[in-house]
């Protein structure tokens, strides 16, 4: 019986034993919560960051790209670095190596900081001794005793690690380096995994501030431009693995758990093309520097899609530097003066049925009260003036009573016609910061409506953005069909097409033909006879339409009076078949020696912005001296043969190679044929870059372990080591583009 009640007393035991490790194991929730909490000590989610998409100009040059950098933490406290002969021996060996690659500090300086942090984090303390048989084997152990050796004192120490991860690299490095630096000792895990890989994604943008409002910023700093708008297109999505804890900050990738792929961000092309935004950045910043002038802005339209080729936005910072502060082409609202004055000629022509004969006394350049405003215009020597007059010499006197004849009573039906014309909207680019413009509506409440109506004719009292008034133009230049301004050309990822923007329709007529037929031949006369006269003096070339503008300036605080001013000028061209609109609008202050209206402060950009389009080899690319000859390109940079045998297929007469893929120069004969020759195909060699896009160049002489240094814009003109020589990892080239 006593046998018996043992037994069940154990099974009884037993059965609580078990009911109580599944209670352990499957509900206790204080042990579920010390589980999860150890798990999550050892045990963690890794992010492996996409590399950010690159932002480019239409000829495919980089504006800004990310780089993964790399850096080293060292856990000087690893197991792998018990033994202090072998670390010393291997660290003096990493000294040299880092002294000879980074040139910051020599090989005995790197040397100490090794043995000294080592000292630091791997310390032996409390020592003692302690005893152990000399030998293993019973007999030897006997004759020991026989002689009196039996035992071995030997010391032990207590061990203190500090597995703080330490840096060790001066810099960061790029992915070239780290392909160098993992070849040397310690690094190349001969001792164990006794460190950490940091990699980042670092941002750059090659070209400097060029067209920086429009690239923007996507970040702590701040969120405008591409940067911002496409935020989430150029971010791609991060990866993610389980990572084990082995020390401090370091961490080890488990094998074989699940994991989510990396999808790198998309690259985006933008209408920018390099060459004409930064001789726009150049010819705008000049002529601010000469005018003492407080913000300017230049941008260049294509007629036919609304692509824009050049968008420069300069404005002065707190040292008076001119900087791209603002977007002002499409964030800055402001009474642009006489452009607007195609609104109201569009307006007379096509609304009020208005003849371009109706004659109209401008008095002589006198200040006259016309619907109880002060008009006058800027220059007398006129008197009797039909439309095609007063737009070239855009007189005041003569919109201010065409307008107030025609619509004293139907104020509102002036405000429809500009509606019609889309000037009380934006163009599509909202979310680059676009204001929408500002016309009257309401004239019942309008305090002073009809005062206010004269000056809404010649420029006042609207409000509206540069690129919305270029927009204008651009349509005028388009026959009548208006376009939106259009920033992004598509979308690629790992070079296949994502997304491809097509132009987009904003009116498909602004105006009759015969309306428009009008409207040009007295946007000709401005620069033929007007106020725009001798800006364009050569017309054996081509000929260029548009207006100039001068209007006081009063917003925020700044009244008429202060004597501030916006000049602008915008043209098209060429008038037989328009390619491109161009405008600059500068904000100034009148200053004694300096000049205030729209032709001579605003004038000179748009004339040299025009004449560089025509004279340089985007003029040829489209058509010989803009007739109908077919015009074949001279000069092609060379790069991925496979990318140049693409487009000079559909370019050039007749294309010849010795390899479809590859790296490769061109040359083209006098009957515009091509030739693409094989560059040397030796890694270990430095390549010939000459003739190449940054692009191409940069990629080329990375891949090969290079550190490349470049100044310029167009293809590349002079390397500073020569091609065939051999390549030391890591050394600096340097390339000039022009």
């Amino acid at each position: 019986m006593r046998v018996e009640a043992l037994y069940k007393l154990f099974i009884f035991v037993g059965f609580i034993i078990l009911i109580r490790l599944i209670y352990v194991q499957m509900i206790s929730p204080e042990v579920a919560y010390n589980a999860k909490r150890l798990e999550g000590r050892i045990f963690s989610e890794e992010t492996i960051l996409a590399q950010r998409g690159g932002i480019f100009t239409r000829n495919g040059e980089p504006l800004a790209t990310s780089l993964f950098r790399y850096n080293v933490t060292m856990d000087f406290a690893s197991e792998g670095l018990d033994s202090l002969r072998q670390f010393n021996e291997q660290s003096d060996s990493l000294s040299k190596l880092l002294s000879s690659f980074f040139k910051d500090k020599s090989s005995s300086a790197y040397r100490k900081f090794f043995r000294e942090e080592h000292a630091k984090r791997y310390r032996l303390v409390n020592k003692r001794d302690t005893s152990y048989h000399r030998s293993e084997g019973l007999f030897g152990q006997f004759f020991d005793r026989i002689r009196g050796e039996e035992y071995i004192k030997h010391p032990v120490y207590d061990t203190i690690r500090d597995h703080t991860p330490i840096p060790i690299f001066p810099r960061d490095v790029d992915y070239n380096e780290w392909r160098e630096l993992v070849k040397y000792p310690l690094l190349n895990w001969n001792m164990g995994m006794v460190y950490n890989l940091n990699k980042k994604d670092q941002r750059i943008y090659p070209q400097g501030d060029f067209a920086r409002r429009t690239i923007g910023l996507s970040g702590d700093k701040g969120h405008y431009g591409i940067e911002s708008v496409y935020s989430k297109v150029l971010a791609g999505e991060d990866g993610n693995a389980l990572r084990q804890r082995i020390a401090r900050g370091f961490y080890g990738r488990v094998a074989g758990s699940e994991y989510k792929e990396t999808i790198d961000g998309a690259d985006i092309t933008t209408t920018l093309d390099l060459d004409i935004q930064d001789y726009a950045d150049k010819r705008l910043r000049t002529q601010l520097t000469n005018h003492n002038a407080i913000w300017g802005t230049t941008i260049v339209m294509d007629v036919k899609t609304g692509e824009l080729h050049a968008l420069v936005n300069l404005g002065r910072n707190s040292k008076g530097k001119y900087v791209e502060n603002m977007n002002y082409a499409i964030a800055k609202r402001a009474e642009l003066g006489s452009v607007y004055k195609l609104a109201t000629v569009i307006t007379l022509l096509e609304q009020a049925n208005m003849s371009p004969d109706k004659i109209y006394d401008t008095q002589d350049g006198k200040r006259i009260r016309i619907g109880g405003a002060s008009i006058q215009d800027s220059h007398d020597g006129f008197t009797d003036m039909n439309l095609k007059t007063a737009t070239a010499q855009s007189s005041n006197v003569y919109f201010a009573k065409a307008i107030l004849e025609h619509y004293k009573d139907s104020k509102s039906d002036y405000t429809k016609s500009l509606q019609s014309l889309h000037l009380d909207k934006t163009v599509g680019l909202e979310a680059f910061g676009e204001r929408a413009p500002y016309i009257p509506v309401d004239w019942a409440n309008l305090r002073g409506a009809t005062p206010a109506l004269t000056r809404l004719s010649i420029g006042y009292i609207a409000e509206i953005t540069p690129i919305q008034m270029i927009t204008l133009y651009n349509a005028v230049a388009n026959d009548g069909k208006m376009v939106a301004p259009q920033i992004i050309k598509e979308i690629r990822r790992g070079g296949d097409l994502v997304e491809e923007f097509k132009p987009v329709t904003l009116i498909n007529k602004i105006c009759s033909n015969s309306t428009l037929d009008i409207v040009k031949e007295s946007l000709e006369e401005v620069f033929r006879s007007g106020t725009g006269m001798g800006i364009f003096p050569d017309t054996t070339l081509f000929r260029a339409a548009g207006k100039t503008g001068t209007a006081q300036y009063s917003q925020g605080g700044v009244k008429y009076s202060d004597g501030y001013y916006i000049g602008s000028m915008v043209a098209y061209f060429p008038v037989e078949e328009p390619r491109y609109t161009i405008m600059t609008v500068i904000h100034t202050k009148r200053q004694s020696g300096k000049s205030y209206y729209g032709r001579p402060l605003a004038g000179p950009v748009v004339r040299d912005m025009v004449n560089y389009i025509f004279n340089s080899n985007y003029s040829r690319t489209i058509e010989s001296k803009w007739g109908d000859a077919e015009y074949y390109p001279q000069k092609i940079k060379g790069g991925d043969i496979e990318q140049i045998r693409e487009v000079t297929k559909e370019l050039s007469p007749d294309v010849e190679y010795e390899h479809k893929k590859g790296w490769g120069r061109v040359s083209v004969d006098s009957l515009s044929n091509v030739d693409i020759r094989n560059l040397d195909q030796a890694t270990d060699q430095v390549p010939n870059v000459r003739g190449m896009g940054l692009k191409d160049a940069l990629f080329l002489l990375e891949s090969r372990g290079l550190r490349v240094s470049f100044s310029g814009v167009g293809e590349v003109t002079h390397q500073s080591i020569r091609a065939g020589t051999t390549i030391r990892t890591g050394a600096l080239i340097t390339i000039k583009l022009r």
